[in-house]
């Protein structure tokens, strides 16, 4: 059972209606891009209102009434859960509430009439659960289901309406999670009425013509009616049991066999397939990117922008027709094993979807998802005016604690794992004569626990890691055991508040043992370890049936005694704080463990940065008081809080466009000093102006490449990182007396020699 550790995920039907809606063939569902994609949509509106609309059964599965008793027992049961809690009314009170919110967050389809007929099962989903009865969770969705057709339908009318004059003082009030609900229809419409005129509002402001408006938004509203209408059973069952599960804490997930192979896909950063990330447009499934080294790419055969309309299995089995299906079915067709053949009929790009398909054949195979590894570059840093040396700083990315799990337990020589990843990384770097090492973990959200452990044996000569207290008490320290390490030289940890779990064990390691500085902002403050547990380990099965269970088994302390729970690791320098506490981490959740602490164990310490720390501060300090692209991004951070807070935007034309036109005259006018200054520009450009698209609006080839442009932006807070590392090692190498104090014992390997 692999121990992970991992912030709580987005609830079921916010992804469906939120998410871009992407795939990557045999892998999970990748975490969407900034902006989203559209392309070559059906120009019939036949196609565009056709659904797929799935009938919901009138009562369980034989599998799923043993999946939700099995999820009982395991985490009713205090020799598995880290804090079980009785399912009892109480909880099912709770559960209620997390159902509800999965289905109608926002509050804008239910309205309180409806609530109040659903309180009639608050006190019962406990003994739905127990019993594995789902009668409850299919009538509440089944009025949310037809509340969207509803809201649909209003909406699709209003577009016919003139309503779109954009004057006077009205607001749209878009942040609706702590709204009470709706008091009946005609509150809604009001609600419904101002998120059209909205939505009108930004095409508007984007230069659309009302006729290319109406028909842009009719489509918008008619897919989100066929995304809800597609739903399954299975679909329900997994949000029903989830509500029992992010009730017992935030970071307790129930998985349906599919979606939990998704995970474990996404966890061994390879799969078997075909090598390519699908996106669903309108009624067909496209091709968004192709994976370097897959059978898609070494065809030649398909590239971005296609469109896979039937999919054939082996070399004559009979194609089918996929046009209209949920993209996870497409890509459960087109996923496979290694060796198998898979045949597509593919629409190009350029053709009309009317268009006779391409036949292409395909070999599955093993595929490694590169784009997810960990990557390596080299930061130069100038000399300084006061006659400081040029100094060249290595930067790892690593984007997750990923490891192959089934590999590793296979003992393959290939399997996945960050820790490898990072040790080639840093051999490569060392070769490169670097000065110095960052380890970039922003937003990285965690992973492996053991990989977490492993990678901080890269840095330091054996010794504790971690301490992890499990349900019962007991108290175990896990720690490196292997001799010598990997990089013995300066290191910097570079953090925010997306950086968690996994990350804020090694970020907390390294800070413990004084190995190295950490830089950025307090992270997420999750101080808990999960277990993925199969549910077919119990009743002997063929093939997966009952599915997977995500849950906290134990809490992790550092090596000091102190947990990150809640408070997180915080840096030693620290830059402006992009979100507050309160809109994100661990805090947020109401049911999250407290803080606490333990005993620390006994450890070594390579370093005392204490008295370096204010030197770093002040060359910091006076470096980005002339750092352009360090200051515009602490302008554009306050901005967005200060957005962030209002929780509303105006109706009024005049004052969106005066907005959005000073918007403009400032990236224009960066870019104009960016000029000057000799600075690299934007590959963006003005492409960041909201152009009022949503997910799968856009043309799909132009957004990749608008994806890929925007890893090239300036990073002004890995570039300081990096200065502040040069720094470091300037100040240590050339005070002797201030190196004795900051790291004694020229001998140990966190000296920082090099």
């Amino acid at each position: 059972m692999p121990k992970t550790s991992f912030p709580r995920r987005t609830s079921l039907f916010a992804a469906i209606l939120l998410a871009a809606p992407l795939a990557l063939l045999g892998a999970n569902t990748p975490v969407p891009p900034t902006g989203a994609p559209a392309g070559n949509a059906p120009a019939d509106q036949a196609l565009i209102d056709k659904a797929k609309v799935s009938t919901l059964p009138n009562a369980p599965t034989t599998d799923q009434v043993t999946a939700a008793k099995l999820v009982y027992g395991l985490l009713s049961d205090s020799r598995y859960a880290y804090r079980p809690r009785p399912l009892d009314d109480a909880l099912s009170a709770d559960m209620y509430e997390r159902y509800l919110e999965s289905l109608d967050g926002s509050k804008q389809f239910f309205t309180a009439q409806d609530v109040a007929k659903f309180d009639a099962y608050k006190l019962k989903l406990d003994d739905a659960i127990k019993a594995g009865r789902l009668d409850p969770a299919y009538a509440i969705f089944s009025t949310y289901r037809q509340r969207v057709e509803d809201r649909v339908a209003f909406a699709r009318k209003l577009l016919k309406q003139d309503i779109f004059a954009f004057e006077g003082e009205d607001r749209f009030d878009y942040d609706r999670e702590d709204a009470a609900w709706a008091t009946d229809r005609a509150a809604l419409d009001a609600l419904w009425t101002q998120s059209v005129r909205n939505d009108w509002l930004r095409l508007k402001l984007a230069g659309k013509q009302p006729d290319e408006i109406r028909k842009t938004l009719d489509k918008r509203y008619a897919t989100l009616a066929r995304g809800i209408s597609e739903l399954k059973g299975e679909d329900v069952f997994q949000a029903f049991v989830n509500a029992y599960a992010n009730a017992i804490d935030p970071h307790t997930d129930y998985f349906t066999p599919r979606s939990a192979d998704n995970f474990n896909l996404s966890m061994s950063l390879s799969l078997e397939g075909i090598g390519a990330v699908l996106q669903r447009q309108d009624d067909v499934v496209a091709i968004r990117e192709i994976v370097p080294g897959g059978p898609a790419s070494n065809s030649g055969k398909v590239k971005p922008g296609d469109r896979v309309v039937a999919v054939g299995q082996g070399e004559s089995g009979q194609m089918e027709d996929v046009i209209g299906w949920r993209i996870d079915d497409v890509v459960a067709k087109i996923r496979g094993a290694k060796g198998t053949k898979v045949r597509l009929d593919v629409v190009p790009a350029e053709a009309g979807l009317d268009s006779k398909p391409v036949r292409v054949t395909l070999v599955r195979d093993k595929v490694r998802l590169e784009d997810q590894a960990a990557k390596s570059k080299v930061i130069t840093i100038p000399a300084g005016a006061s006659g400081a040396s040029e100094q060249r700083i290595g930067v790892i990315e690593l984007p997750g604690f990923y490891q192959d799990f089934e590999g590793r337990r296979l003992n393959k020589g290939d399997y996945a794992s960050a820790t490898r990843d990072v040790a080639k990384l840093l051999e490569e770097l060392r070769a490169k004569n670097v000065d110095g090492v960052v380890l970039d973990l922003r937003n990285n959200g965690g992973g492996s626990l053991n990989e977490a452990i492993e990678l901080t044996g890269l840095f330091i000569d054996r010794g504790p890691v971690v301490q992890v207290r499990e349900s019962g008490g007991r108290v175990s320290v896990e720690g490196d055991q292997d001799p010598g390490v990997k990089w013995e030289g300066p290191l910097a940890v570079l953090i925010n508040r997306g950086s968690a779990s996994a990350s804020e064990i090694f970020a907390g390691a390294i800070q413990d043992y004084g190995r190295g500085l950490v830089i950025g902002e307090t992270s997420f403050g999750k101080g808990t370890v999960q277990n993925l547990y199969d549910l077919d380990r119990w009743p002997s099965a063929e093939k997966a049936r009952f599915g997977q269970v995500k849950f906290t088994i134990a809490q992790f302390f550092r090596v000091n005694g102190g947990s990150t729970q809640h408070k997180g690791v915080v840096p030693d320098i620290a830059f402006p704080a992009s979100v507050d506490a309160s809109e994100f981490g661990e805090s947020t959740y109401e049911n999250a463990l407290p803080w606490t602490r333990i005993a620390s164990v006994p450890h070594a310490r390579y370093g005392d940065f204490a008295s370096l720390v204010p030197k770093l501060d002040a060359l910091h300090d006076t470096r980005i008081a002339q750092d352009k692209e360090f200051q515009w991004w602490t302008e554009d951070v306050a901005e967005f809080r200060k957005q962030n807070a209002e929780k509303s935007v105006s109706l009024n034309e005049d004052e969106r466009r005066a907005e959005r036109d000073r918007d403009e005259a400032k990236r224009k006018q960066r870019q104009a000093e960016r000029r000057e200054l000799g600075l690299a520009l934007d590959p963006l450009g003005d492409d960041n102006l909201d152009d009022g698209l949503q997910a799968n609006e856009r043309d799909l080839r132009e957004d990749v490449a608008r994806e890929k442009a925007a890893e090239d932006r300036p990073d002004p807070l890995l570039r300081e990182s990096a200065a502040i590392l040069a720094d470091a090692i300037r100040l240590l190498r050339n005070d002797q007396r201030l190196s004795a104090e900051v790291l004694p014992g020229a001998d140990q390997p966190g000296r920082w020699a090099h």
